[in-house]
């Protein structure tokens, strides 16, 4: 880098290119460090522009998290309408489907066109999708307007992450992470209640118009500021191809996992010549993005001493909080006797305490040097937890409640330690896309837990059970409370198992300088 270019880097950009995860191993083709990406001349933020930046950027994640949660709910009145009950649980699978093989997308091309241009495009398919959502007459045409919503909704989320670590340096980064995760919770808590409201007192398609002031606002207070965030991708050609066998795999792959064990057997030539399909898909993509000078996902990018461990840490308890959420109604249900809507109110343990992680490792990355340690420390605690509730289930409810406490605390804490060791371990013009990345594996991990927690139940239960996303309430009739307890015991062994894990990778993850403010305006920007 040149003398010039080295003058123009701020506190925290100089940091991330010294830090960066194994730069000199790296293609010259894919990170040039003398084709340095010009850094945007625009003046610096201003405390009030970042608050607006960050609570717009809420509300567009809101708007995304939301989206996920509150269909659900929906889903009988939407069947009744239609008259088709049997497909019912593509109006979820097609967005998921899309949303996960896009994520990597978003990321790249965001390097490459900039974050405005892709928060518009990605903003603008999911409003559209949920216009055509809206005014569905058929359960066919909803389910494509899902597709196409997911398609845009899977960039939202990456994009997000990449405009923070735009605005905000890396040691002040983890403290948002609280505020963001508290935007699921929200989302987690309230999205059911919505969606029953609507679709019991209004109509169901206002879960989905309710879409369009929401993205409208969200839009009108982020597009203003774009213009002032610096700016650090760098044009170059797309690999298309390479895009595309990702993209095709990761599909695939999906099926798999959504229809293993439900639709087919395992063991079915079906799903046989799907894992083969995803198999030979996934490594043409790899060879090709080993042979090509500028690859859509640079392999070497998810190599090294930081990205990989972070990624991995991350997509493990991402997995098991995801497939404790799916699975843990039926567990309810069964054992304690509590009714669907008090099963409800027993995961807000889960899903909301991990706010309070998340919190506490923000906050001490910002004043201490090794960061890491409380993630360690708390995903240790969280194994720990899963493994008391193996050995000793079924406990009291409210013993229950406290450990699963106590395991989303651990968890909270792993997620701002992964996300800004990643975005701090690459140069700041592939930022994008190993956020991109990141999301698309921990996609990919959630569903394959809820696939290995249900291979599981089946397993000792019988196939006779209905579990999953759409089966909350299940076929509980005539499973003993016993049987089930003893399922769990092996669901919460496997999710000790991974949290196990998770902690290991923490523990191997390099742990680097995090670069602090230029200024001292972004971090107190919130508190104001």
């Amino acid at each position: 880098m040149t003398e010039t270019h080295r003058q123009r880097f701020d506190a925290d950009q100089t940091q991330d290119i010294e830090t960066a995860d194994d730069v000199s191993n790296l293609p010259t083709e894919v990170i040039d460090i003398n084709e340095a990406p010009p850094i945007s001349p625009a003046p610096a933020l201003t405390k009030s522009e970042v608050r607006t930046i960050l609570l717009s950027l809420m509300l567009t994640m809101f708007l995304t998290a939301l989206d996920q949660t509150i269909v659900a709910t929906a889903l009988p009145t939407i069947g009744r309408q239609f008259g088709d009950v049997t497909n019912l649980s593509w109006v979820i699978t097609a967005y998921l489907l899309s949303s996960t093989a896009v994520a990597p997308v978003y990321g790249t091309l965001s390097d490459i066109y900039g974050r405005r241009s892709m928060i518009i495009l990605s903003m603008a398919l999911f409003l559209v999708g949920s216009v055509l959502c809206a005014i569905a007459p058929n359960l066919l045409i909803l389910i494509l307007a899902r597709a196409l919503q997911g398609i845009g909704g899977g960039g939202i989320l990456p994009l997000v992450q990449i405009i923070i670590s735009d605005v905000v340096s890396p040691r002040e980064r983890g403290q948002y992470q609280a505020y963001f995760s508290s935007v699921w919770v929200a989302a987690g808590i309230g999205g059911p209640v919505l969606g029953g409201l609507f679709a019991e007192h209004l109509h169901w398609s206002v879960i989905f118009w309710i879409n369009l002031p929401l993205g409208v606002l969200s839009l009108a207070l982020l597009l203003p500021k774009m213009g002032k965030i610096p700016v650090f991708h760098r044009k170059r050609k797309v690999d298309w191809v390479g895009g595309l066998l990702l993209m095709a795999s990761a599909v695939i792959i999906m099926l798999v996992l959504t229809w293993g064990g439900n639709k087919f057997a395992w063991g079915s030539p079906t799903i046989l010549a799907m894992v083969g399909s995803a198999i030979c898909l996934g490594a043409a993509f790899v060879v090709h993005a080993l042979r090509t000078s500028q690859p859509f996902l640079p392999i070497p990018l998810l190599s090294g001493t930081v990205v990989p461990f972070a990624i991995g840490a991350g997509a493990c308890c991402i997995g098991t909080m995801i497939g404790l959420t799916v699975h843990l109604p039926l567990y309810y249900e069964v054992v304690y006797g509590l009714t669907a809507s008090e099963a409800g109110f027993a995961l807000i343990p889960l899903v909301a305490v991990s706010v309070l992680g998340a919190w506490i490792v923000g906050r001490a990355m910002t004043m201490t040097k090794h960061y890491k340690r409380l993630a360690i420390a708390g995903v240790s605690i969280s194994a720990c937890a899963a493994a008391i509730m193996a050995f000793a289930t079924p406990l009291p409810l409210y013993v229950l409640l406290g450990l699963l406490s106590l395991l989303a605390v651990g968890l909270g804490t792993v997620f701002p330690v992964t996300v800004v060791s990643i975005q701090n371990a690459v140069p700041r013009n592939q930022v994008g896309t190993a956020t991109g990345a990141m999301n698309f594996f921990r996609s990919l991990m959630a569903s394959f837990t809820v696939a290995i927690f249900t291979a599981i139940l089946l397993t000792v239960l019988g196939p006779h059970v209905s579990i999953g996303a759409e089966h909350h309430a299940g076929t509980t009739q005539g499973i003993d409370a016993g049987d089930m307890s003893a399922a769990f015991r092996y669901v919460f062994g496997a999710a000790a198992v991974l949290l196990g894990t998770a902690a290991m990778l923490v523990v191997l993850m390099e742990e680097r300088p995090l670069a602090g403010p230029g200024t001292a305006g972004a971090a107190s920007a919130m508190a104001e």
